[in-house]
Order: structure tokens, then C-alpha cells, then sequence
């Protein structure tokens, strides 16, 4: 009896000494997938420069991953759930990877939206992965809280680190090196990720519903679609056709659930009311914050004309906030309470918004710095908390499912922000009044009025650029006034959802 212990014991020990070094493959992952996602935003300028788009490509570029991801991450985490986390993590890394590589070389902006797109096939697979892996790895919830808190810190610090890392990149290589750098990463990710990820998944998952992944992924992209072209040319049929479109397929895809014995997800999750409230809380979250870091780049340097590297330490303060956020979150909402927690770092985020409708073309870094640490604080607590509260809602059998509802809400307020918050300042910046003889380029894009500037005279120029610049300012104002809005709102929602809520 000895003897068969023994082999368990030394089985059991190596397991636990090997769960941090398995982490820090899954933190790994989910860096890059946040640094990627606002990377381009530095690059947005160099790409505008050299691929011409307009600026309804413009926006594509930078929502569609957030668009394709939002729709393909409920899919992708319950077939996870059935072949394996670690399998579908490692074969999506390696997809993220090879994918790099045409974002890198497109040529042509049809072709960089279909790159980006395809970025985000390979990227749904990684965040909801991650999340589910933790929750196997660790099964002590204050071992798991600190787990879920780097993962949360790296995922909030990672978002505010992409225009650092753009920055670099862009001061020394041009704009494609900023897909480039997931080569080498993603190759260290999957040669360590082979030999130190345990395999998990559902014991009883029951068939991938083909029918379901589609009406999945038509329902939100149709849904999203609808409202970022409502927003940017109102309420035309065919906004209306897609938007009706979508609605239906989502109608479809939550009867499809209750009826299927084996769903591809389990809406009886959305009963718990904490479950309930941390999602709402991510989507709505994001949703206000989007505009700010869409922007904040292009503002940043063709605004205040500060180079790209430059522009990304400007944004630093959000970065180390989210990190020491991230790191304390679990142990703050133990000390308090959850709702105290998630609802006052919401509520500091709308703060820091708000001090931002006060920009203006030669505002100082002080203003700007404490409000983007007042954004990275709150959103470091508020995500490591509400993913948490998710995780601990649920069997383990399910964390695949649960953690892609996670990121659903993450991705999907992602894209509507996007939408609606980049369409306020689009439609606020194309009314600006220029100076006879203004291109009609200049009108589609800052970056456009940038270039337009470069080939006039030395009056025609400044006047154009002032004049644009003070509309886009003032387009970011009421972005930023809006995304304050939605934060005080969520954080009173999230007091009262979040009630008892405990982790």
C-alpha cells in the first residue's frame, strides 16, 4: 500500500511545483493577445500613410479582430472544453503566429481587414484557453485568486503596454514589425507550453454543434455590424437588414441551447446573478473605455506631434496601474467586499475619463498622466475581480465555456466601443471647416489631413492642421464625456448585481 501511495505523493508534488512555471505560459499568451490588440493603434498613423484606407476601412482595421474574436470565443472555449485546453492553446498560438506574418506584409487595406480578421480566428482560441487552464491548474481558491490576479494584471497591463512595445518598434522598423514580434513569442509559448501544460477538458462535453458556432458567430458580428454602421451613417436598410439579421441568429443560437441535451453553452450560468453582473460589468466596462485607447495614440501624435515611442511611455501610468492593481485585487476584495471593490474601480475610471473632456491641443502630461493611472488602477481591480468571481461560478468542467463568456463581454464591448465611441469622433472630426483648396482626404482621417498638410503651402498648411486637430480634440471630448457616462453607470449596477457576491 506503501508503495502505491508513494508514486501519487511524488505525482501530487510535481504537479504543484510545476503549476507556476504552467502559468507563466498562459500569462505568456494572453500578453501578447493584449498588447496586439492596441498596438495598432501607434501604428494606425503609418498605416493610413502607406495603405490609403478610408475612414470607414480605417475603423474596420481596428475593430474587426475585435469583431471576429467576439464572435468565434463562446465556440472556440466549448470546443476546448471537448479536445482539450492545451491542444486548442497551442494550435491557436501557433495559427496567432503564421497569421502575423500577412497582417505584416498586407498590402492593400481589403487585405489588412482580412488579416486582421484572421488574427482573430487564432486569437479566440487563446483567451478563453488560458482562463479555463487556470482554473484546472489551481484548486485553491486564494491560490486561484493570485493566479487570476497576474493573469488579470498581465492582461490590463498588457493593453496599456501595446503602444509602448508600438512605439519602439516604429521608431527604429516600419509598421509591420508591430505583428512581427509574435514570431518569437509565440515560438517560446509553444516550446514550453508542450512540456509544462497539463491537458485538461470536459469528461462528458457532448458533440461540437456546427449549427450553433454559426449562429454564434452571425448573430454578434451582425449585431455589432448593425450598430457601428447605424452609428456612422444612421439608421439605413441595410444597417437595419444586418441588425435584424444577427438579432435572429443570436434568438436562434439561445433556443438551440435550451433545447440541446449537450449545449454548446450553458445559459442556466447567466442565473447566478454574481456570474450575471461580472459580465455585464466587463462589457459595459470596456465599452467606455475603447474610445480612450483607439484615440489616445492618434492624439498623442498627430495632435501633440510626439513620436511613437514617446507617445507609448505617455501612456505608461496606465500600464504600471493596472499591474500593481491586478496583483492586490484578490486580497482587496476579501479585505472589503467585491461590489465595494468592482463598483469603486469603475467609478475611478469614469473619473479619469472625465478629466479627459478637458484636453486640448497643448494640454500637459500631468493632467493627462494621473488620469490614465486613475483608468489603469480601476481597470486592474475591476477585471481581476469580475474574472474571479466567474471563474468561481462554476464547475471546473465548464471554466472553458465560462472564461469564453468572460471574454465574449471583453471583446464585444471592445468592438462596440469601437463603434460607437470611434464613430462620435469620426463624425465630429469630418465637419471641420478647412481653408479653400482642404483635399477631401483630409476629411476621412487625421492622419489624411496629416499627409493632405505636407504637400501645401506653409499658411494653407497650418491652417488645415489647426483646424483638424481641434476637431478631432473635440470629437475625443465628447468620446471620453460618453465613456464617463457608461462607467458611473456600470459601477452603480454593479453595486446592486454584485451584492453578497463573494469569492
Amino acid at each position: 500500500m506503501t508503495s502505491t501511495l508513494q508514486p501519487a505523493r511524488a505525482a501530487e508534488v510535481e504537479q504543484r511545483s510545476g503549476r507556476w512555471l504552467a502559468l507563466s505560459v498562459l500569462v505568456l499568451a494572453v500578453l501578447l493577445v493584449a498588447v496586439d490588440a492596441t498596438v495598432l493603434g501607434l501604428a494606425t498613423p503609418f498605416i493610413s500613410e502607406d495603405l490609403r484606407p478610408s475612414g470607414t476601412q480605417l475603423l474596420w482595421i481596428g475593430d474587426v479582430y475585435s469583431f471576429v474574436i467576439a464572435g468565434l470565443l463562446v465556440s472556440m472555449g466549448s470546443l476546448g472544453d471537448r479536445i482539450g485546453r492545451k491542444r486548442i492553446l497551442l494550435g491557436g498560438a501557433t495559427a496567432f503566429g503564421a497569421v502575423s506574418v500577412l497582417n505584416a506584409y498586407a498590402t492593400t487595406p481589403e487585405l489588412m481587414i482580412l488579416a486582421r480578421a484572421l488574427l482573430g480566428v487564432a486569437g479566440a482560441t487563446l483567451m478563453p484557453a488560458t482562463l479555463a487552464l487556470i482554473r484546472n491548474l489551481f484548486h485553491d481558491p486564494r491560490e486561484r485568486s493570485l493566479a487570476v490576479g497576474i493573469w488579470g494584471a498581465t492582461a490590463s497591463g498588457g493593453t496599456a503596454l501595446g503602444p509602448i512595445v508600438g512605439g519602439l518598434l516604429l521608431e527604429h522598423f516600419w509598421w509591420g514589425s508591430v505583428f512581427l514580434i509574435n514570431l518569437p513569442v509565440m515560438a517560446v509559448l509553444v516550446l514550453v507550453g508542450i512540456r509544462t501544460l497539463p491537458e485538461s477538458r470536459n469528461p462528458d462535453p457532448g458533440p461540437w454543434d456546427l449549427a450553433s458556432v454559426v449562429l454564434s458567430l452571425v448573430g454578434v458580428v451582425g449585431v455589432v455590424y448593425a450598430v457601428k454602421e447605424a452609428a456612422a451613417r444612421g439608421f439605413t436598410w441595410p444597417a437595419l437588414a444586418t441588425g435584424l439579421l444577427g438579432a435572429a441568429a443570436l434568438y436562434g443560437f439561445l433556443r438551440r441551447q435550451l433545447l440541446l441535451p449537450k449545449p454548446l453553452l450553458d445559459i442556466r450560468l447567466f442565473r447566478n446573478r454574481g456570474f450575471s453582473g461580472a459580465v455585464l460589468a466587463d462589457l459595459l466596462t470596456v465599452l467606455g473605455m475603447s474610445g480612450l485607447v483607439f484615440f489616445l495614440s492618434q492624439y498623442l501624435q498627430l495632435v501633440q506631434g510626439r513620436r511613437p515611442f514617446e507617445a507609448g511611455l505617455f501612456e505608461l501610468p496606465a500600464a504600471l496601474g493596472a499591474v500593481a492593481a491586478g496583483l492586490v485585487a484578490g486580497r482587496a476584495a476579501r479585505r472589503f467586499s467585491v461590489r465595494g471593490v468592482v463598483s469603486g474601480s469603475l467609478a475611478a475610471i469614469g473619473v479619469g475619463l472625465a478629466a479627459l473632456t478637458t484636453l486640448s491641443v497643448s494640454t500637459g502630461y500631468p493632467l493627462l498622466g494621473t488620469a490614465l493611472l486613475a483608468v489603469g488602477v480601476g481597470a486592474g481591480f475591476s477585471f481581476t475581480v469580475t474574472a474571479d468571481v466567474i471563474l468561481s461560478s462554476v464547475p471546473k468542467e465548464q471554466a472553458g465555456a465560462a472564461s469564453a463568456v468572460s471574454e465574449t463581454a471583453y471583446e464585444l464591448g471592445a468592438a462596440l466601443g469601437i463603434a460607437l465611441l470611434g464613430s462620435i469622433v469620426t463624425g465630429v472630426y469630418r465637419g471641420f471647416t478647412g481653408p479653400a483648396g482642404t483635399p477631401s482626404a483630409a476629411h476621412e482621417s487625421l492622419g489624411g489631413a496629416v499627409e493632405a498638410a505636407a504637400g501645401l503651402p506653409a499658411h494653407t498648411s497650418a491652417a488645415l492642421l489647426h483646424a483638424a486637430r481641434e476637431s478631432f480634440v473635440h470629437g475625443l471630448h465628447l468620446a471620453s464625456g460618453a465613456g464617463a457616462a457608461v462607467l458611473l453607470a456600470t459601477a452603480l449596477a454593479a453595486w446592486f448585481l454584485l451584492k453578497g457576491q463573494k469569492l
